[in-house]
């Protein structure tokens, strides 16, 4: 049992105009969401109030959700608050204007196809507007075992303009799924960051996935979670007594 959370993800919903095959979430342009922003209000509200430091927004697109600006009024400065995205919907100036009103403390911007020239210079264009605003800039960088290549020149790439610490390489999921030894490559053989288990799976102790369909884990790839029963913090770990817990991809 999860004695402290520190970090929460929500995935607003499943909605993606990207449509990528390999989607963990199976997001695609007409997917769905149970969630309200108020409801991710207060689920959010007071997970911080005990004592959960971030909060990441995901989904799907959560910029194609229709809310997830009053989401970030209501969170920002209150925990620190990161939004993943594809970037595609912040290249709309209404976007991109309301994203500078409402802004969260960092955005990560997601690289699925570091073969896509054409991908590859979109973010790295965005990342250079966000570094020209207060937000803090990121990339989660996609990694397929048979494109290590790819991947390392786009690592490599995006050094003259982030941190390593702002990197992070994300193991594709269930399948061509990179082995430690293929991600340390990439990295140029230097320290790195990842967001997934890479030598053994162990359920994370500070860390909870909360879907587009208000069902709780400890690790967003992973099977065997349960439907919150309430949206508050004690939800939260009622939700978590009852997950089955599985090894990624079950």
């Amino acid at each position: 049992m999860i004695e402290m959370i520190e970090q929460i993800s929500i995935d607003l919903s499943n909605y993606c105009s990207k449509q990528c095959p390999f989607c963990y979430n199976h997001s695609r342009p007409e997917g769905a969401t149970m969630w309200r922003p108020s409801e991710v209000i207060r689920l959010a509200t007071d997970c911080i109030a005990h004592g959960v430091r971030a909060v990441s927004l995901g989904g799907g697109e959560p910029f194609e959700y229709d809310g997830v600006f009053d989401i970030i009024r209501a969170l920002y400065p209150r925990c620190y608050l990161t939004v993943t995205t594809n970037g595609l919907p912040l290249e709309h100036d209404a976007v991109w204007l309301q994203l500078l009103r409402d802004a969260p403390d960092k955005i990560h911007v997601t690289i699925h196809r570091p073969h896509d020239a054409d991908e590859v210079r979109r973010v790295e264009g965005l990342i250079r507007r966000l570094a020209a605003t207060r937000i803090k800039p990121g990339l989660n960088l996609l990694v397929e075992a048979d494109r290590v290549p790819e991947a390392t020149a786009v690592f490599a790439r995006f050094l003259g303009l982030l941190t390593r610490q702002q990197i992070i390489l994300v193991p594709r999921r269930p399948d061509h799924t990179p082995s430690a030894r293929q991600l340390a490559e990439v990295a140029g053989r230097q320290p790195f960051q990842a967001p997934a288990c890479l030598t053994r799976c162990l359920r994370p102790e500070r860390f909870v996935s909360i879907s587009w369909d208000k069902q709780v884990n400890s690790c967003s790839y992973a099977g065997g979670k349960a439907p919150l029963r309430s949206l508050d913090h004690a939800g939260l770990l009622d939700a978590l007594s009852r997950v089955t817990w599985q090894r990624c991809g079950s």
